[in-house]
This record gives structure tokens, C-alpha cells and sequence, in this order.
């Protein structure tokens, strides 16, 4: 299965008419917060792939954003908001849990003990799926890092203590997230344990095996 996994900065190679033609191979699409709905529709317009998503710290609050149609929507169009959940798509349990560190008292920010009460709800899930399959889930979807995995000093980028006991024990293939600007050449990918943490500042490319579970 390949999967487009996407966040924070618009990609000019996904932005054109050509992204049919480049990007046929793709099954799904992973969006990790940040990114404006219009970007994310066309996407799901010119691929016509299922498309699942969590926000970003910097997502709309209240209403959310008026559309072209003159009505309010607080997620893209075409894309499937999994913030606290849990899905299955041909077999892969992908989960997804939005947001960032609290810093201004925005929205989708939390407490670092905010973050673990939203896994801990999550626990249930997790701990059928580890018991029936092996492991908890096979990708989680995050904007933020998890603590130490490229994360930052500043208390912006600060990634979540409680993602790391989440990868310890419920094992999954890919955590997925955003948050993290790339600049000066910082890591993208790291191996924690059984878990590739892969930041998706502006779009990567995930091969995966369908037979590798």
C-alpha cells in the first residue's frame, strides 16, 4: 500500500493538475495537521483517494472556516477527521490524535497531562487490537512529535511525553506527525523501538507491505 502523507507547508508538486499522473500509486492519504482545506480538497479531488486527517494547532476554532457554498465547516471536504479515534481502511488500524503542546491557550492545544488522559481514553482500543492482532495499531497520525523525537526546546514544538509509553506498548509501524519545520537539514526519520517516527512536513511517500504485520 503507498500512502501520501502530508502536513504543515503546501508541496508545489501537489498543487498542480499533474498530481493525477505523479501520484496514481498512491491508496491514502494522511494529512497531520496545519494545512489549508482548499489544499487538502484538491488533493482529494485530483487523486480521489479516501483521505483521513487531525488537526493542527493552528486549525480554525468555533465555526471553523466559511466555504465557497456560504456554509461553516471545521473539516476540508472529502477528508475524514480521526482526532481521538481509531479506524480501519483495508485492514490497517490508523489512529489520530491532533493538536499541540499548550502555549497561548488556543485551540487544539493541551497540557502535557491533557495528551495522556486523550490516550488513556484510547486505551480500550488499543488494548483489544494489541491482544487480537499483536499491536495496538499500525499507524497513529499525530501534528505534534512525541517527546525527544524531533521535537524542539521552544515551548511551541515541544512534543508529548505520552506518545512514547504509547509506542513502548502498543507498537505501532508509523507515527506520522507535523508540527516541525524543517529548515537546516533536521531529522525527518527516526527508529524508536518498533515504531518509525516520520515527520511529514510537506508531503512524504510511505511504502507499505500489506504483508507485514
Amino acid at each position: 500500500m503507498r500512502i501520501l502523507a502530508i502536513a504543515d507547508v503546501i508541496a508545489p508538486q501537489l498543487y498542480t493538475a499533474h498530481v493525477p499522473e505523479r501520484f496514481h500509486q498512491v491508496d491514502l492519504v494522511l494529512c497531520c495537521g496545519d494545512l489549508p482545506f482548499d489544499y487538502i480538497e484538491f488533493i482529494v479531488t485530483q487523486l480521489g483517494k479516501p483521505t483521513f486527517h487531525v488537526p493542527g494547532n493552528h486549525a480554525p476554532a468555533g465555526d471553523g472556516i466559511l466555504g465557497h457554498d456560504g456554509q461553516y465547516r471545521k473539516d476540508p471536504e472529502g477528508s475524514t477527521n480521526i482526532d481521538g479515534r481509531i479506524i480501519t481502511f483495508r485492514g490497517l488500524r490508523i489512529g489520530g490524535l491532533g493538536g499541540s503542546v499548550r502555549y497561548n491557550n488556543e485551540a487544539n492545544q493541551y497540557s502535557q497531562g491533557e495528551m495522556h488522559r486523550r490516550v488513556w481514553r484510547m486505551t480500550p482500543r488499543l488494548a483489544y487490537n494489541q491482544r487480537r492482532y499483536g499491536r495496538g495499531l499500525d499507524i497513529l497520525i499525530t501534528h505534534a512529535s512525541p517527546r525527544g523525537i524531533h521535537d524542539q526546546a521552544d515551548p511551541a514544538h515541544r512534543g508529548f511525553d505520552a506518545f512514547v509509553p504509547l509506542m513502548r506498548r502498543y507498537r505501532p509501524r508509523y507515527l506520522i506527525h507535523g508540527h516541525i519545520h524543517l529548515y537546516r537539514g533536521e531529522t525527518q526519520c527516526t527508529q524508536f523501538e518498533d515504531t518509525t517516527v516520520l515527520n511529514a512536513y510537506g508531503f512524504q511517500i510511505i511504502d507499505l507491505n500489506d504483508n507485514d504485520q
